[in-house]
């Protein structure tokens, strides 16, 4: 998906699913629309972030807290030109989340349809879509704090 050509004037948050060869990136507003999503090759990843805070709002960086995040925090917080306040998200289950998400942004096609929804395996990396969800797992726990 490339940046949409009107950028948002209210601050977004950057979802990002790190890892060791690529990671995905995704830009929300608050009110849940979605700017912007890629899956970039790791090495990309600070460059390109670097990029979307020129065109971006951006007020927060979510990422997941499981396997590479420790890393890829101390490696952010480093390397960014500015800093920028990171949130760690539980990432549990994302993955499989993501791959029903995938399905509901892009239905399947031809003979993909007639296969069974879990035998069904996503044409591309979904980790922009696990970007996705994570953000949408901070902003459910933000609402629900503040409705309890």
């Amino acid at each position: 998906m490339t940046l949409n050509e009107f950028s948002p004037t209210q601050p977004v948050i950057l979802g990002f699913d790190p890892g060791k060869d690529k990671c995905g990136l995704a830009v929300m507003g608050l009110d849940r629309k979605l700017h912007y999503h890629q899956v970039v090759p790791a090495q990309d990843a600070i460059a390109i972030i670097e990029t979307l805070r020129q065109k971006f709002p951006i007020s927060l960086l979510v990422m997941g807290n499981q396997t590479t995040a420790k890393r890829w925090k101390q490696q952010l917080q480093a390397e960014l030109v500015q800093p920028l306040n990171i949130m760690l998200v539980d990432e549990r289950y994302s993955t499989l989340e993501a791959r029903d998400r995938y399905w509901q942004m892009y239905p399947p096609q031809g003979l993909t349809k007639l296969l069974p929804k879990g035998m069904r395996q996503p044409p591309r990396p979904i980790d922009d879509i696990v970007a996705i969800l994570l953000i949408e797992r901070y902003l459910n726990r933000l609402t629900e704090s503040i409705n309890s």
